[in-house]
């Protein structure tokens, strides 16, 4: 028997069994079948038994499924996401303690030099199991049902832990701000990405709707910030969806398509977009083309989305206004959020069972309740695509050669990250370019610098660029050779149908 805690489809406004829940371009699956092939991996795991299941797999039916049966089954599951570096893998599965791998890639987790005892078929998937040589058990705070790692905003970022019934708790807030009924979601987010599993996945089948989920390289989407817009453009078409998630950068190649003649699905009725700052601007420009884009905010702290704009509560150039059941306020400048924090970090019992959570980003509610974002109080940079990058993460990995002086690295709110950099003397172009090449190597795709710009002479030369102490003054350096930055990003803007 399943112990049914915590149980999605059992709060789903879909009670026709047959009507189709998720489908992938290869199968579709009923409500009914659904739940049945979800118990029965679930049943699987409870009998192998797993202790802690990570999940690293393409978007799909099965991806769907062995989510939904580690709820069932009350085991905790650690997405991975596609785009992490080796590193970043084995510091998620080694920090957790998982001691069970769900993935479509056995191959690639048995070249990592893993210790695995058992490879097994996963009940009604494609999906396969691997089973590691006794794991090191993580602590992990009391009803933890998923842990999600972000992007990383450096090397070995955080495990952040979740119940279930809070995942839950958020899905159904967002099912009832939003009003759809029964919709179409795409999905063009990695499903390990939490704001696509909750918002877009758990929110569409609570709604009774139905999820497509193809694999992301038929959407023109690849690692975490290659971007076919033919090819996208081309699949919403085809899937004819009512709802899209997107991050600011699709929003921007969606825009540039339409000045270039593509006409957006009237089948559209609500796209958000988050990961990153949006201007009132593009959001106005896009609603203008036919795109119904609305911006929110949030944070994997607090289960995905604290915020959103709606057709019946918008403010463009806002976040929104917060989740009914979220308490949002703005200390000291910065936004603090209550009402259903996170459980804890992966490790870490200090931080375990918050009253609140602290953003550290910057911003204020206006009278009527809308959140504004004002900035943030760290130097964490995030790309276009939503990717959170510490730069002095990137720039520690370039300056690890005697080759470089000087190295700041930007890109906030921009598609790649790029750098400017003072080379010792006598150190030429080619030099730094097969140095900058070999560093991509060891860095995850949305950490990579793809452009640089020399600098005549050390940054200690210009007044008021670094503190007493030598540490750069990031604001006013992006000021200072904000011309020059700007020209690296302007050559790389164009968007071909």
């Amino acid at each position: 028997m399943i112990t049914r805690r915590h149980d999605l489809l059992a709060h789903s406004n879909c009670h026709d069994g047959s009507t189709v829940a998720i489908s992938d371009g290869n199968r579709s699956l009923g409500y009914a079948a659904l739940r049945q092939h979800s118990e029965h991996l679930a049943q699987h795991l409870r009998a192998h038994p797993a202790r802690l299941v990570a999940l690293h797999a393409g978007n799909g039916c099965d991806w769907i499924i062995a989510d939904l049966a580690c709820q069932l089954a009350d085991i905790p599951l650690l997405p991975l996401p596609g785009f992490f570096s080796p590193a970043q893998l084995r510091h998620g599965l080694q920090q957790t303690g998982a001691d069970v791998i769900i993935t479509d890639q056995p191959q690639y987790f048995r070249s990592l030099a893993m210790d695995f005892a058992d490879e097994d078929q996963c009940s009604d998937t494609t999906l396969v199991m691997l089973t590691r040589r006794a794991p090191n058990s993580a602590a992990l705070p009391g009803g933890t049902g998923k842990i999600t790692y972000t992007s990383g905003s450096t090397g070995a970022p955080k495990g952040v832990c979740l119940g279930n019934g809070q995942l839950i708790c958020q899905a159904l807030a967002l099912r009832d701000q939003v009003g759809l009924k029964r919709p179409r979601h795409l999905c063009l987010l990695p499903l390990g990405v939490l704001l696509e599993n909750v918002a877009g996945v758990y929110t569409c089948l609570l709604a009774g709707g139905e999820v497509l989920a193809p694999d992301l390289a038929t959407l023109g989407l690849s690692g975490s910030s290659t971007l076919d817009i033919r090819a996208l453009t081309r699949a919403i078409h085809k899937h004819q969806p009512n709802s899209l998630i997107l991050i600011p950068q699709m929003l921007s190649a969606l825009v540039s398509a339409c000045e270039q003649g593509w006409q957006p699905p009237a089948s559209l009725a609500f796209i958000a977009v988050g990961g990153s700052r949006v201007s009132a601007r593009l959001i106005l420009q896009a609603r203008n083309y036919g795109l119904p884009v609305y911006e929110g905010y949030g944070l994997s702290e607090c289960a995905s989305v604290v915020s959103l704009n709606t057709p019946h509560q918008d403010r463009p150039g806002s976040a929104g206004k917060p989740l009914p059941h979220l308490a949002v306020s703005s200390e000291g400048g910065e936004i603090t959020i209550a009402g259903n924090p996170f459980l804890g970090y992966v490790g870490d019992p200090h931080s375990w069972h918050p009253a609140l959570v602290r953003s550290g980003d910057l911003g204020d509610l206006d009278k009527d309740g809308f959140l504004y974002l004002r900035g943030r109080s760290k130097n964490l940079l995030i790309s276009s695509f939503g990717r959170n990058i510490s730069p002095e993460w990137v720039e520690s990995e370039l300056m690890a050669s005697a080759l470089i002086r000087d190295c700041i690295v930007f890109g906030d709110a921009k598609p790649w990250l790029s750098a400017l950099i003072c080379p010792q003397p006598g150190v030429g172009d080619d030099a730094i370019n097969l140095w900058i090449s070999h560093c991509n190597q060891q860095l995850p795709d949305y950490a990579r610098v793809q452009g640089w710009q020399r600098l005549a002479e050390p940054l200690a030369a210009v007044p008021g660029l670094l503190t007493a102490t030598g540490k750069p003054r990031r604001a006013e350096i992006n000021q200072h050779f904000a011309a020059a930055l700007e020209a690296l990003y302007e050559k790389h803007t164009e968007v071909t149908l």
